[in-house]
């Protein structure tokens, strides 16, 4: 459904040119959204993805286990679509103060993503609202360190940026002025907590979503705060009881539709033809991150099976195991910390699953071995790997 421009420009000069900033009108939108039978049917099937996928998190042996990972899988889909080139084992490895094979900012970029969701989820579980101002601590968590820290973290911005291009006046997209930018998001906030009316609350991710990439309230970090803001909606409105679901391997995928609808939406008011493409994320991303869960739990259930067959040692290297499923890429040190064994014990262990063909090492030292449960590290890197460095 095609509306009017869902906003107004306004004039900005900033490094003596002229340029058009588009400030957006407040939510929802004006007409209401048109649910044809294939809109209404396509959110029906996104509803039933998202409940497949929370039912899952019943189902899993040890959630905190797969979400440890998935989390991380989520935090270099995101980073990755900045242009972070940082993958899932440069960050385990970081995280191990062992050395990664990107530089440090764009492993310190992906880091501070997983402390940003963990610290967001955190205060929501202590009856936290979502709200602007834990919006803003979960930026200052984001841009903690690294090349976004000298970008006022925690802070909306006080000047103008703008999307693509050298300056405002070649650019893609110009958002809102700076002294706009308060004002804007004290309205989305209020539609956030269902005023000035109700509003389901996967209609709210989406369109809230695009609201907040319009308004671009910070001067960095926006895209990946903008992701974030789905999946805690979702879990402060326990549709998920897990945060479970990540959009960022479909938004890359799709990335230059994905681009074309947010200017379709704030240039025509197209919001239908977004929310169809929302929907069929939420379909895809669901349904994949089940079979990712079916897959790995199958995996451990075989590894498990394999070393229980190992006799006396057994119960050491189940240890082991349980350990390298939430760290798959791990030091002998690490694990014996982890575990509490003793290091010939958690060596001996090693030695027997590498045997199995369920681990194997990384490295070819006497010392600090590295060592990856492959299998685990291979399902969980479906979607992020890297061009070649």
């Amino acid at each position: 459904m095609k509306r009017d421009l869902q906003g107004h420009y306004v004039i900005i000069s900033t490094a003596g040119e002229k340029a058009q900033a588009f400030v957006p009108a407040p939510l929802p939108p004006i007409p209401p959204i048109d649910w044809t039978p294939e809109l209404r049917g396509k959110f029906d099937r996104a509803l039933l993805a998202l409940g497949r996928l929370d039912s899952v998190s019943m189902l899993l042996p040890d959630t905190s286990l797969f979400l440890y990972m998935y989390i991380r899988k989520e935090a270099v889909l995101s980073s990755m679509i900045e242009g972070t080139q940082s993958s899932l084992s440069d960050l385990l490895l970081f995280e191990l103060d062992q050395e990664p094979g990107v530089p440090l900012d764009d492993v310190l970029e992906v880091s501070n993503y997983v402390a940003a969701l963990n610290h967001g989820l955190q205060r929501l579980g202590e009856g936290f609202p979502l709200s602007l101002r834990l919006i803003r601590e979960i930026h200052s968590v984001l841009l903690a360190k690294g090349r976004g820290s000298h970008q006022t973290p925690g802070e909306f911005r006080r000047s103008q940026n703008w999307i693509g291009g050298s300056r405002p006046g070649n650019a893609a997209f110009v958002p809102p002025p700076a002294d706009q930018v308060l004002e804007g998001m004290g309205k989305l906030e209020m539609f956030l907590h269902d005023q000035p009316e109700p509003t389901p609350v996967l209609l709210k991710a989406a369109l809230a979503h695009v609201q907040f990439e319009t308004i671009h309230p910070f001067l960095d970090g926006n895209g990946r705060l903008g992701r974030l803001l789905i999946t805690l909606l979702l879990c402060d409105q326990q549709v998920l009881r897990e945060p479970m679901l990540y959009l960022s391997l479909y938004f890359k995928t799709h990335r230059r539709y994905y681009y074309e609808l947010l200017n379709s939406v704030r240039l025509t008011g197209d919001w239908e033809a977004w929310l169809d493409f929302f929907a069929e994320a939420v379909i895809a991303t669901a349904t994949q991150a089940v079979e990712t869960a079916r897959q790995l739990a199958d995996l451990a259930d075989e590894d498990r099976r394999k070393i229980a067959d190992l006799g006396r040692s057994a119960s050491s290297a189940l240890q082991v195991h349980r350990a390298m499923m939430e760290h798959p890429i791990a030091t002998s040190g690490w694990l014996v910390k982890k575990t509490g064994l003793t290091p010939a014990t958690v060596n001996k262990a090693l030695e027997r699953m590498e045997q199995l063909g369920i681990i194997r090492e990384l490295t070819q030292k006497l010392r600090n071995r590295l060592f990856s449960y492959a299998g685990y590290v291979a399902i969980l890197n479906r979607g992020t790997e890297l061009p070649e460095r």
